[in-house]
This record gives C-alpha cells, sequence and structure tokens, in this order.
C-alpha cells in the first residue's frame, strides 16, 4: 500500500515537472519567436516590381493605415502624381493632383464617405521615432499649414492621409519632421528609373502659385500595391477630423464661410 502510494507521487511529481517545462518552453518560444515586418509588394506598369519592409514598431499607426488602404485595392491604378529628381516621388492621391486624400469609406466597409487623417508620427510631435530619410525610406506626406499661421503646428503634424513618398537621396530636413515607416528592400533601380521621367508644372500653377516643375509628362501609374502581414492583424488606424483650413481661413477675416457659399451660388 505504502509503496503505491510513492508510485503515485513519484508520478505526480513528474506530470508537475513535465507541465512546468511545457509552460516554460511555451513563454521561451514566444519570447524569442522572430516576427516577420509586413512586406508591400508594388507593381508600377511599364517600370516594375519594388518591395518595401514596413516598420509598425515605429510607426504603427502609419503602418496600419497603409496596410488596410492597400489590401482594400485603394492604391491600385493611381500614379506617382510628384516627382522632384535627387528627392522623392510621391503618390497615393486618387485626385491624381496632390490635393486628395482617403475616406472612411476606403478603410472599411460601410464607412462614411468622408475624410480623415492619422496622427503625425515622428520626434516633433511627441513620436520617437528616429528612422532617418535616406534613399529608399518610405515615408507619410502631410500639409504645412505653418506658412500661413505659426501657431498651426498640431494640424499641420496630423494632415497625413493616404499620400506617401520614397525618397531617391537623402534628405536630413525631413528627419524627425515628417513620418518615416518603411524602406525599399528590393526595386531600388525601378525607383531610379521613375524619378528620371520628364516632368513639367501642374496645369494649374499659374492659378495655385505653385510653379515647382513636379508633374510627370505620362502618368506613371501603379498598377497594384499588397501587403504581406505574415498572418499578423494590424487592425485600422485611429482616425482624426481633418483641420478645415478654408473655414479657419474666412473665420481670420471675420466671414461666414455658410454666407459666402450662399452668395457664390
Amino acid at each position: 500500500m505504502k509503496k503505491t502510494k510513492n508510485i503515485i507521487w513519484i508520478m505526480a511529481f513528474i506530470l508537475v515537472i513535465v507541465l512546468i517545462g511545457v509552460v516554460a518552453f511555451g513563454y521561451y518560444k514566444k519570447a524569442t519567436m522572430e516576427v516577420k515586418n509586413p512586406i508591400a509588394t508594388m507593381e508600377i506598369e511599364n517600370f516594375g516590381t519594388v518591395k518595401i519592409e514596413l516598420y509598425p514598431e515605429i510607426a504603427p499607426e502609419t503602418v496600419a493605415n497603409f496596410v488596410t488602404l492597400a489590401n482594400r485595392g485603394f492604391y491600385d491604378g493611381l500614379t506617382f502624381h510628384r516627382i522632384v529628381k535627387d528627392f522623392m516621388i510621391q503618390g497615393g492621391d486618387k485626385a491624381g493632383t496632390g490635393s486628395g486624400s482617403a475616406t472612411i469609406a476606403d478603410l472599411k466597409e460601410e464607412g462614411a464617405d468622408t475624410e480623415y487623417t492619422i496622427k503625425g508620427e515622428f520626434i516633433a510631435n511627441g513620436v520617437d521615432n528616429k528612422l532617418k530619410f535616406e534613399e529608399g525610406v518610405i515615408g507619410m506626406a502631410r500639409n504645412d499649414y505653418t506658412q500661413y499661421a505659426s501657431s498651426l503646428k498640431e494640424e499641420s503634424y496630423n494632415s497625413g492621409s493616404s499620400q506617401f513618398f520614397i525618397m531617391t537621396k537623402e534628405n536630413t530636413s525631413l528627419n524627425g519632421n515628417y513620418t518615416s515607416f518603411g524602406k525599399v528592400i528590393e526595386g531600388m533601380d525601378v525607383i531610379h528609373q521613375i524619378e528620371q521621367v520628364e516632368v513639367k508644372a501642374a496645369d494649374n500653377s499659374q492659378e495655385s502659385g505653385n510653379t515647382e516643375v513636379s508633374t510627370p509628362v505620362n502618368p506613371v501609374k501603379i498598377t497594384s500595391i499588397k501587403v504581406d502581414t505574415n498572418g499578423v492583424d494590424y487592425g485600422l488606424p485611429k482616425t482624426l477630423t481633418p483641420f478645415d483650413y478654408m473655414t479657419w481661413m474666412y473665420k481670420q477675416y471675420g466671414l461666414d464661410p455658410s454666407t459666402l457659399t450662399t452668395n457664390e451660388e
């Protein structure tokens, strides 16, 4: 009888040791398992394929936004509307002019057809993002309202939506002031080919006062962008209400925007 009890205790002890080992191995595996970063594959008509590694640990909201838009087909068929040699190529605007952005409906089914922005993830906006704007780094485009009023920093910093740019050469002036969130790992030669295309001033350059010669003469079309997340769900980004620059401007002059609209009609 005593011998039987001893055997039971020994078996129980062994079982406990095994369970502890299983749990410990689980924690070890989880702690040491390498989670691969998402990889975006961009197909560009007549130019080739570009692969970009995204860094969710550096800019989680921006990566979530880019991944969602890309995998929902938002970027398919859009163009690189702004190309500046020895600087960058910019795309992601469904208006094709640099003035457009995405809507909530582009992010999710049954979303409202209203524009949105996301938080700028860079040092000047309180985010410890140290990824520098070197050749091949992808960044989030945004507006700069501080040219109208120095007080509009927050509105400027949090004005990104869908437009992005890829650096063709290092530019230190952007470091800490724009969101960098990934880097080209294949196809940098394709990016350099694109920066060589013939460009002109925008058609509305005289009206807008923007005389930069950066609009491609022949459209550079993004056939598709798809992101392999390696099974990770990055979720939806936290969206913000865009700054209404025109309403702000009217108020600076003591004017009522709704009245002006009514009068124009």
